[in-house]
């Protein structure tokens, strides 16, 4: 072979794949999400997944999507866009991209507006019609953060460990 490859993946590529790998160390039964904030010239910032805050136990807090509110996950998760952007110890997160497998909630809407985020690449929308997603595009229309649907390329890539 004489020169380079051309079938390498793309900057998307990456960095979905990357953000879809982060949501693969959920321990969340139901849900596994994640995320990977880029800066301009393609570097990886942050990233993170789904689960509960550092020194909460994975055995001893809930999982239950359905129960009373202490007794289900929701009051203690903390989402894989937020833990992305607590993870980054790096300075400010202005400018940069966020990848992310599910459209942001409303609560970390606010978190990648204020973190200055300006883009977001998302692969799924499915809770487009909820209340929280409804917010969250309303807030982030009103404060110019761009958000666009990941062209998906149907490759298949595979990682043997």
């Amino acid at each position: 072979m004489v020169g380079k490859r051309t079938d390498y993946i793309s900057w998307d590529e990456y960095f979905m794949g990357v953000a879809i790998l982060s949501g693969m160390r959920s321990k969340d039964p139901n849900t596994q999400v994640g995320a990977c904030i880029v800066s301009n010239d393609n570097k990886i910032l942050s990233m993170g997944y789904n689960g509960f805050p550092i020194g909460c136990s994975d055995d001893e807090f809930p999982w239950d999507r359905e129960g009373e509110p202490l007794d289900n996950k929701y009051l203690y998760s903390t989402h894989s866009e937020l833990n992305a952007i607590l993870n980054y110890r790096g300075g400010s997160l202005e400018g940069a991209k966020i990848y992310v497998s599910l459209f942001p909630c409303n609560e970390c809407a606010k978190a990648i507006i204020q973190a200055g985020i300006k883009t977001i690449v998302y692969a799924s929308d499915k809770y487009a019609d909820t209340p929280s997603v409804m917010a969250s595009k309303r807030m982030l229309d009103a404060s110019g953060v761009r958000y666009c649907l990941y062209k998906k390329t149907d490759r298949e890539i595979t990682i043997k460990v």
